[in-house]
């Protein structure tokens, strides 16, 4: 009998906000096919990530845990050979699995490249970004094969033999961020996933994770793509005269330098410059739209929309010169935190669906397995969306959780947060030093009132209650939150 269970297309931006698409409140945004995707699917309008950073979050994403549990709590953290990939399950069960781009599981810094784990995959087309120098980045194979002149401009040192090693400091050239779009790095992980999806396995179903690198910095298109974005008509940034004095004082360093002092912060930049940062985020956001357009034409031609369960989403945000601060880091934000999510399967989702409940990147593995027809993955924490998007009435959890425990970088001393979501209300609460024992060490956001959270509430005397039932709730969430999977063998 022939197989038929959905194929599976994750899609995954890099640092992409919420807030960031048409669809989802950017009336300047360039994102025709993204808006058409959610319109014909459904749009979780309140997905929250596990973990500001790319490394926790995505491990959270491929476990379906959160940070405390699955122990990658900072970039360059190895995720243990002991946390099962949905990935594998999938395999396992009979699914033709695939990664394009970055994955992003355990250190790859500039000469090494991401080691293999048991992830289920025949496909593993590995780069971790447009600028990562290991030798074995596919993009860069790629680039050196479809378009040798603009590779040998951009890495001059490289040489002809695909095993020299090559200098991270003497590049020179072309940026790589302004190459042409057909050779672009969001250019070939439509290509790749296109290829995929045309040469399929005739006896089963596939998943498919295309990764793209933008939005993330370093802020830059090709030139006829900011062409579209109008810098004139994007909102301004969300900040107030003082908002730094009513935050935690981490704020002000993030302000005045970015990942904790190893990157220009928003002070250093000039009001034209960051709001041609700003144009340029959308204009990365329009090139990955119109390669997203590509991959679903795709689908459309080799038959299977209709059966492609197709998600979007990114590993988190991007502060973008709000609250006067750039990048990311602990600042638990909405711009950080809050990521979009849109699901479309034409066989169980009717279109223009709109789920308001608080979800999280770890109820993806479980929607995907779900989807699969897989059973819930031992030790994963999240639930499958396909009841909300179905418009089923479910009870959901009323909390969303996001943890960040290490810099990753030289910060001294270490900075740890922790975020809940619950209703309307935001709690951020900083752990030790250098915010504990301060008057300054949490803040408390209605989002109701103050969708922007400019207005810390926090030591507000009048919203003391609020802060103590927040406290309360977080408490509950991070017991709830406690890995408590091992099988009980014995009553005693």
């Amino acid at each position: 009998m022939p197989d038929t269970r959905p194929n599976i297309l994750f899609i995954c931006t890099d640092q992409q906000r919420g807030d960031s698409l048409g669809c989802t409140g950017a009336g300047w945004a360039v994102s025709p096919n993204l808006d058409a995707l959610a319109a014909e699917g459904a749009l979780f309008r309140n997905c929250y990530v596990q973990n500001p950073v790319c490394s926790p979050s995505r491990a959270s994403l491929f476990t379906g845990k959160y940070v405390a549990n699955h122990g990658l709590y900072a970039n360059g953290v190895p995720l243990a050979e002991d946390q099962r990939m949905f990935t594998k399950t999938l395999s396992e069960a009979g699914y033709d699995c695939g990664m394009i781009g970055k994955q992003h599981l355990a250190p790859c810094d500039t000469w090494r490249t991401e080691p293999r784990r048991d992830d289920g995959y025949r496909v593993f087309e590995w780069a971790h970004g447009p600028n990562h120098r290991a030798l074995e980045n596919d993009y860069h194979r790629w680039l050196r094969k479809t378009h040798p002149a603009i590779f040998a401009r951009i890495f001059p040192d490289r040489g002809a033999n695909e095993d020299t090693e090559y200098s991270n400091q003497s590049r020179t050239g072309t940026p790589i961020d302004h190459v042409p779009k057909e050779a672009h790095f969001s250019h070939w992980v439509a290509e790749r996933a296109i290829d995929f999806i045309s040469h399929p396995r005739a006896d089963a179903p596939f998943f498919l994770m295309a990764n793209f690198f933008d939005p993330h910095h370093s802020f830059g298109a090709p030139q006829e793509f900011r062409d579209m974005i109008d810098a004139d008509a994007i909102a301004p940034i969300t900040t107030k005269p003082g908002e730094l004095d009513e935050k935690p004082a981490p704020h002000r360093a993030y302000s005045e330098k970015s990942y904790s002092g190893t990157a220009p912060g928003f002070q250093e930049y000039t009001a034209e410059q960051i709001k041609e940062i700003r144009a340029q985020y959308w204009a990365m956001i329009a090139l990955i739209d119109h390669e997203v357009g590509r991959i679903l034409a795709a689908l459309e031609v080799a038959g299977m929309a209709e059966n492609t369960l197709v998600v979007f989403s990114s590993d988190h945000g991007e502060m973008l010169g709000n609250h006067q601060q750039l990048l990311k880091g602990p600042q638990l934000y909405d711009d950080l935190t809050r990521v979009p999510l849109i699901a479309r399967w034409p066989r169980e989702i009717a279109p223009g669906a709109e789920v308001s409940e608080l979800v999280q990147w770890i109820d993806l593995p479980a929607t995907f397995l779900a989807a699969s027809g897989c059973a819930p993955a031992a030790g994963g924490q999240g639930a499958s969306l396909l009841p909300l998007a179905r418009g089923q009435a479910v009870d959901w959890r009323s909390w969303a959780l996001c943890e960040y425990r290490y810099s990753g970088f030289a910060t001294d001393p270490l900075i740890m947060t922790t975020m809940l979501r619950h209703g309307d209300w935001k709690l951020i609460v900083w752990h030790g030093e250098p915010a504990c024992g301060t008057t300054r060490d949490g803040e408390l956001y209605n989002l109701a009132e103050d969708p922007g959270e400019l207005d810390n509430l926090y030591h507000r005397p009048e919203h003391a209650g609020q802060r103590r039932r927040m406290k309360a709730l977080l408490r509950d969430a991070m017991a709830e939150a406690e890995d408590r999977s091992a099988p009980r063998a014995r009553p005693w």
